[in-house]
């Protein structure tokens, strides 16, 4: 499927690295004109040295004023922002009483507030061009127990600011959409880690809570987020897909 996506202008969050080197490399392959941003400057320059046409920008998107910044500086080198992927997040804290407060706050700030606000700031630049699209990258784990706390929360958040912006900006021509993968397995990760240091428990957990009997891979989520930014998903508004093999014990 061609999904005419070349030229377009896009900014990935946490776009160097596992799903968001795959959603990056996803829309480098359909032509788009693509900057990413993350934390680590290695990172950024081996994605460089891979790809030398995009634009890498070192950035803590926790940071209100670099959000700022980030988006502004985009736009001047872009000349406009026709999709966001809100990608940047991580895992952090323990059970929901062994972990701090600070903890739930720096997760809030780094896996919800940051896209809550990148989304504020890139809408404000597609209503001039009267089209955009949003995708929020967040998790099965938003929707059911299971895993850390402080991420499940801020997912869970992140699932429902989707659908509330997806109502509101759509009438400006702007597609707000969220994908929730499941356990992906890639290079970076911590699935990874985990079948490193216990194979027969991680077949054991895969048997058990994965229909399709195997983990995802970040290309498979990638696809979706491609599809969800083209005019071809033009009907698809305020929607969460689940990307993970069946493994969501969610009905709806």
């Amino acid at each position: 499927m061609e999904l005419e996506l070349q030229g377009k202008s896009v900014l990935i969050t946490g776009g160097s690295k596992g799903i968001g080197k795959s959603i990056t490399e996803s829309f480098l392959a359909e032509g788009a004109n693509v900057g990413i941003a993350a934390r680590g400057q290695e990172s950024l320059d081996e994605m460089k040295k891979q790809y030398p046409n995009i634009k890498a920008y070192q950035v803590d998107v926790s940071k209100k004023a670099e959000r700022e910044q980030l988006i502004q500086q985009f736009v001047q080198d872009f000349g406009r922002i026709d999709v966001l992927v809100n990608n940047a997040g991580g895992s952090n804290g323990s059970t929901a009483m062994e972990t701090d407060l600070d903890t739930f706050v720096e997760a809030m700030e780094l896996n919800y507030v940051s896209g809550v606000h990148l989304s504020q700031l890139a809408v404000n630049e597609m209503k001039a061009a009267g089209s955009g699209s949003i995708i929020n990258i967040t998790s099965i784990f938003g929707r059911e127990s299971g895993g850390k706390v402080t991420y499940n929360n801020a997912k869970a958040a992140m699932i429902s600011f989707t659908k509330s912006l997806a109502d509101e900006v759509i009438k400006d021509g702007i597609r707000v959409n969220g994908v929730a993968p499941g356990s992906i397995l890639h290079p970076t990760g911590n699935w990874i880690k985990r079948v490193e240091e216990n194979p027969e428990k991680m077949k054991q957990f895969v048997a058990e809570q994965i229909p399709a009997g195997r983990f995802g891979k970040p290309e498979e989520v990638a696809n979706v987020v491609t599809f969800l930014a083209s005019d071809k998903a033009s009907w698809v508004v305020g929607a969460t897909l689940n990307v993970d093999g069946g493994q969501s014990r969610m009905n709806f």
